[in-house]
């Protein structure tokens, strides 16, 4: 149902001076999904976050968030969306408590203190309230981040790398969390390095050069590619590798603890490749289904040999 788009936007571009950050970027996110941005660094996802939510204005494109239009109805996005940025943002001075309390007054709500309190409990926090946030680990950093998006009650969720730098179990803590926030109708936009969080979404885009280049669910990435890829155990893998680099149809080897990881971008082509090296005794050849991490190398490896020569480093994302 078209009640059900949530973000649904067309032909976004944006320049920073003669560095187009941005390109034709297309997406739609229904209700109460997950959807996994990733790239590279300097690839465009920071900014396209940002115009989705009425921080930046896009040079030309048109679209919608939550139904208001994203060129003029900014502030009307604002007001129904909680923004997540890398770093912590909150104030290391103050208790857990008063920054949300803070936070509320800022949205100038009636009920703030109630809400504080429903949201402390709701993430856990109720027993550190009145710990300084600048003592908090990364962690509750985390969290306290995230129940100060969700104090104003908001519709969508950006999420800008949210878990740099936390440990992994305060990461699937999030992730969890995350999913009974779009359970409960709440759709989140996050940007994410890691590959097991990228298996957390419903549905991914990849965007390098500001382009956004596939899209789908994780098993629709990975199929959209058509890669070939197959794991070798037995002695002398160091020599093997060498070997296997230096055979065109071998896109990637990678050594994954006693074993190697071998994939090529066509995989009969691979297939035909390494018969040579299957028939040769002591080692135990297995054809695997290639993963995300494959998919994403290929794809950053195509679009550097596509690109061409620019110095300098962006200063965008």
């Amino acid at each position: 149902m078209v009640d059900d788009i949530v973000i649904d936007v067309r032909g976004l571009n944006k320049s920073f001076g003669r560095h187009h950050v941005v390109k034709d970027l297309a997406l739609s996110v229904r209700r109460g999904e997950i959807f996994g941005f990733l790239g590279p660094n300097g690839s465009g996802k920071t900014t396209s976050i940002r115009m989705l939510c009425g921080l930046l204005t896009p040079d030309s494109g048109e679209g919608t968030c939550l139904g208001f239009d994203i060129r003029r109805e900014s502030k009307a996005i604002k007001r129904h969306v909680g923004y997540m940025t890398q770093r912590f943002s909150l104030w290391e001075d103050l208790t857990i408590r008063e920054n949300l309390r803070f936070v509320a007054r800022m949205y100038s709500m009636d009920n703030g203190r109630p809400r504080v309190e429903a949201a402390l409990a709701r993430l856990g926090l109720a027993d550190r309230a009145h710990q300084l946030a600048g003592e908090l680990s990364g962690g509750w950093k985390q969290r306290l981040a995230l129940a100060a998006c969700l104090l104003h009650e908001p519709r969508l969720l950006l999420l800008d790398e949210p878990t740099a730098g936390v440990d992994p179990k305060a990461r699937r803590d999030f992730w969890d969390q995350l999913h009974e926030l779009a359970a409960q109708g709440i759709t989140v936009l996050v940007s994410t390095h890691y590959m097991d969080e990228a298996e957390r979404c419903h549905k991914l885009g990849y965007i390098l050069g500001g382009r956004l280049l596939v899209q789908g669910t994780a098993r629709e990435v990975v199929a959209s590619q058509s890669l070939g890829a197959w794991t070798v155990d037995g002695p002398a893998l160091a020599a093997l590798a060498t070997r296997l680099r230096a055979l065109p149809a071998v896109e990637q080897v990678a050594a994954f603890g006693a074993a190697l990881h071998v994939t090529g971008d066509d995989a009969g082509a691979l297939d035909a490749a390494l018969a040579p090296f299957r028939a040769e005794p002591g080692r135990t050849w297995r054809r695997i289904e290639p993963g995300l991490e494959d998919v994403f190398i290929h794809l950053m490896r195509d679009g550097a040999e596509r690109a061409p020569a620019r110095g300098g480093r962006a200063a965008h994302e």
